[in-house]
Order: C-alpha cells, then sequence, then structure tokens
C-alpha cells in the first residue's frame, strides 16, 4: 500500500530495477554532481561545524564564540536580533522590547568590533544570517577585519544577502524588490572585485521550509532566485564564471530522511544543469552547488524537548548523507528560547558524533544507487523543473514574487502540513502521538532585560563622542548614490568608518528607495 510522505511526494512499498531511479549517477566530483561535489568528499575534508549563536550585547556573543570554538566548532554563524534584521538601532522605538532576544545586536561599527574582539578574522570563516541590511553589515565585517590587520583577500565566509526569500517566506524586508535586489547585486558585484574568497550570497531555501513548503517548492523557488541574481549580476557586465563560483546555498535538512538525501542530491543535478545549459558557465567552480545545511527549527517541539534530540541528529544525519559542505545542528530547547551553552554544546556534540563514530565519511554518497533514493531524487528534480518553468512564464522569479506566486504556493503547502497534523495522518511525537500528561520543564536561557537599556547607552556615547560632521557626509553620500546607479558598497563603507549607525544607513537608503508592504489577500 502507498503512504505519502511529510512532503507529499508519492512513495512506492518497494522500490526495485522496474521502478528505480534511471537518473544521471556518475561518480563523485564528476557531472552532474548528482553524487557530491568532490571525489572524495569527507574522506578528504569534513563539512564545516557551524553553530547558529547570538544574542544579547555583542559582549555575550563573543563569550559564546569563545566557547563554541574552544569546544571544536570550525566556523562562526551569528544571529542577529531583530531590530538589526529590519536595519533600527538599538535605541529607535522600533527596537522596543526586542533588542537582543533573538540574535545579537548590533548598531555600529563599535559594536561589530567588540562582536569579534579577540577572534582573528582572517583564520576563521564567518557565516552572518542577515538581508534585508546585509551590504551594511557585511560593510562593517570588512572594516574590523581590517583594523586587525586581515587583507579582505584572505576572508572567508557567507553573508546571506538573499532578499528574494524574505519576500517569500520571512518578511523581514525593508525596501521594495527592485531596489532590494540592486543591493544584492552591488554585494556580488564588490566581492567580485575585492573578496574572493568570501561568498556574498547564501541562496536561501531554509527558510522558504521553515513556511511551510514542500521539499520541491522549497528546490524551485531557491534555484529560481539563484538564476534572478545571476541574470541581475550579468547585467553589470560580467561574465559568469567571474561571480559563479563564489555564489552558495542554504538548504533545510527536514525529518523526511530519505527524501532530504535525495533532495540534496537533486540540487547539484538542476544547479549543474542551469549553469551549463542556461548560462554557457564553464568553470567547474560554477556547476558546483555548495551548500550548508541546518535542521528544521520548524520540527522541534517543546512537548518532550528531549525528544528533539533525536529528531536534529537524524536531520543532521540526512545533511551528511546528501553531501552538505556546512552544518548547523539545532539545540533541544529552541522550543522554548535561545540555546544554552549546554545544549548548544550538545548540538556540537551531534555532528562530531556523526563525524567521528558513525563511518559514514569514509565513503562517498553511500546512498547513491539505492532504488528509492534514486527514484526519489528523478522525481524531485522533475517536481522542480516543472515549477521553475512556471516562473519562467511569468517573467522570472522577481516577477513571480511581485504578483504573488510563491507566497501563495506555500501558504497552500503549509495550510495542508498542518492540515495533517491536526487531523492525525501525521504523526507527530509528544504533539498527537505518545503523549506524556505530564511533563517536567526543561531550564532555559534567561533573558537578558537589560541588554536594550545597555546597548542604548552605547549608542548614546557614541554619537557623542563621533565627528557628526564626517557622518552627516558620509550619509549625504549614500543617499547620492542610492539616487543613482553607482555601486553603493563604496559609500556603505565610508559611512561605516565614520560610526555612522546601521538605522541612520538604512534610514538614508528608505529615503530614496522607500519602504515595502506587503498587499493582504482577503
Amino acid at each position: 500500500m502507498d503512504r505519502r510522505t511529510v512532503s507529499n511526494l508519492l512513495v512506492e512499498r518497494l522500490y526495485a530495477p522496474s521502478n528505480g531511479g534511471q537518473g544521471e549517477l556518475g561518480y563523485p566530483g564528476e557531472l552532474p554532481y548528482t553524487r557530491g561535489i568532490h571525489p572524495l568528499m569527507y574522506r578528504q575534508r569534513l563539512w564545516t561545524m557551524r553553530q547558529f549563536a547570538g544574542y544579547g550585547t555583542p559582549q555575550e556573543t563573543n563569550r559564546r564564540f569563545r566557547f563554541l570554538l574552544e569546544q571544536g566548532q570550525t566556523g562562526l554563524s551569528v544571529a542577529f536580533d531583530l531590530p538589526t534584521l529590519m536595519g533600527y538601532d538599538s535605541d529607535s522605538p522600533a527596537a522596543e522590547g526586542e533588542v537582543g532576544k533573538c540574535g545579537v545586536a548590533i548598531s555600529s561599527l563599535a559594536d561589530m568590533e567588540e562582536l569579534f574582539d579577540g577572534i582573528p578574522l582572517g583564520e576563521v570563516t564567518t557565516s552572518m544570517t542577515i538581508t534585508s541590511s546585509a551590504a551594511i553589515l557585511w560593510a562593517m565585517y570588512l572594516v574590523v577585519a581590517e583594523r586587525q590587520g586581515a587583507a579582505w583577500e584572505s576572508l572567508s565566509g557567507t553573508v546571506q544577502n538573499d532578499i528574494l526569500k524574505e519576500f517569500m517566506a520571512q518578511k523581514e524586508y525593508i525596501y521594495p524588490p527592485r531596489p532590494s535586489m540592486r543591493l544584492v547585486a552591488d554585494s556580488i558585484e564588490f566581492a567580485t572585485r575585492s573578496t574572493p574568497r568570501f561568498n556574498p550570497i547564501s541562496i536561501s531555501g531554509y527558510h522558504i521550509r521553515e513556511a511551510g513548503a514542500t521539499a520541491v517548492q522549497e528546490l524551485a523557488y531557491t534555484l529560481g532566485a539563484a538564476v534572478a541574481y545571476v541574470e541581475w549580476t550579468l547585467r553589470r557586465g560580467f561574465a559568469v564564471d567571474e561571480f559563479a563560483p563564489r555564489l552558495s546555498f542554504f538548504f533545510d535538512s527536514h525529518n523526511d530522511f530519505l527524501e532530504e538525501i535525495a533532495k540534496f542530491r537533486a540540487a547539484r543535478r538542476i544547479w549543474c544543469k542551469i549553469m551549463q545549459e542556461r548560462f554557457g558557465a564553464a568553470n567547474p567552480r560554477s556547476l558546483k552547488l555548495r551548500f550548508h545545511a541546518q535542521t528544521a527549527g520548524v520540527t522541534l517541539t517543546a512537548q518532550q524537548p528531549q525528544v528533539n534530540l533525536v529528531r536534529t541528529a537524524l536531520q543532521a544525519l540526512a545533511a551528511v548523507l546528501g553531501g552538505a559542505q556546512s552544518l548547523h545542528t539545532n539545540a533541544l530547547d529552541e522550543a522554548y528560547a535561545l540555546p544554552t551553552s549546554e545544549a548548544a554544546l550538545l548540538a556540537l556534540r551531534t555532528q562530531q558524533v556523526i563525524a567521528s563514530e558513525t563511518g559514514v565519511t569514509e565513503t562517498v554518497d553511500p546512498f547513491g544507487g539505492s532504488y528509492c533514493v534514486e527514484r526519489m531524487t528523478d522525481e524531485l528534480e522533475a517536481g522542480c523543473w516543472k515549477e521553475l518553468d512556471r516562473i519562467d512564464a511569468m517573467g522570472g522569479m522577481v516577477k513571480a514574487v511581485e504578483r504573488g506566486h510563491p507566497q501563495a504556493e506555500i501558504a497552500r503547502s503549509s495550510y495542508e502540513h498542518q492540515r495533517r497534523i491536526e487531523s492525525g495522518d501525521l504523526r507527530i511525537v509528544g504533539v498527537n502521538a505518545h503523549k506524556e500528561s505530564q511533563e517536567e520543564p526543561i531550564e532555559t536561557l534567561a533573558v537578558d532585560e537589560e541588554a536594550g537599556r545597555r546597548q542604548r547607552a552605547r549608542l548614546a556615547d557614541l554619537r557623542r563622542r563621533r565627528d557628526s560632521g564626517a557622518v552627516d557626509a558620509a550619509l549625504a553620500e549614500v543617499r547620492r548614490a542610492a539616487a543613482g546607479t553607482e555601486n553603493l558598497m563604496p559609500p556603505i563603507l565610508a559611512a561605516v568608518r565614520a560610526y555612522a549607525t546601521l538605522g541612520e544607513i538604512c534610514d538614508a537608503l528608505r529615503g530614496e528607495f522607500g519602504v515595502y508592504s506587503e498587499a493582504t489577500a482577503i
């Protein structure tokens, strides 16, 4: 009897040569990279172990970074608070009650200097989960590295900077789609010329999936957005192979174990074909889809939170078996709050156990050739191409977003997923299956209610000490550049060096670009 999985991919009772996958299997490190982008994969080098961290003030988060690095973490991943994500300073009325609550509060270069105090940026890779205000935070990071004596050419890491997924799923946008796309293209152009080892964008299916998308939709909307970013950058006069090697991706690793392995394999194959056939890329690095994965936050439950350890371990294993280059594992208490140091350490240890004790790193693509996984890979690819064709027929992903197509499709899928949970068709341990009548509360990270007050005091002191004339002149240059067509990164960098704040720079851009409000369907 057939059954349906979490993402509604029809799964057969049994796979055999007669109904197994017929796709291009090949070898790891060879076109079309279904089996992995490197011939030896983890036998040669493990994935980067990044634990997403950020809360309260820069000083508090700096201590967490140092703790994780001491415990064997191999890359930093910065979580910013909501005001920072939305382009507001910590002393803005709009930031009231949100400073430092879901990430670290960063309002100026001084904050960024504190965040990375004592952490040599030329020696560690850093991922920054920021999009609408990404160009400004990235500029702060570059200036901190510069003042540490690290050459920009040596810096390695990623800034998320994927604005289309904000309109589709996460909704942390500031400006309308087209000026927002300009900022992304400016960042890619600047990185291509100035930071050759730094990824100026991480095209993110993660938030799309967390909003309720299926695996097929996660693939299609992520890769459709990637096509748009390539097209906008090509208009700057670059050849595709000049910038495409620095494009990176970020996917969710969800509950459906076999489907997730197949999804990652399908993503590589599709991207290789897009880059070859649509854009004529020739550099092998342009053809290789490199991706970070994070276990699925949306699957974590407040009920029986210790069970989240099991979910995370299996999701992390799927990402490894699917060939991730970088991985974050969620902590067991994140359905309640930001993770405690103990929970974050246990999440990191989960990756280390997979790497050191399971043996899965000793062979490349161990599920390759599985009748089931190859069939799923083929079906996910076919479904993705079908949706990409629909997006092309609308005029591309920017126009599809402007007309609300992916937003509506994700909403439908999310509704269907929730309906299945509530009907009992989809069983969630602790929620609608294997429930417990009484549960002991777990210890969670205490909210620092004073973080906002301390950040406001720091900002007031900064405003007193800085050269206000230099700040005003730098902000005037940002506004002038925004009104024209030149790359915005140089004037943003100059404003950051003058200690203009995040909110001030965003306000200068708001004055030229306007603020986006999504139309609401009733």
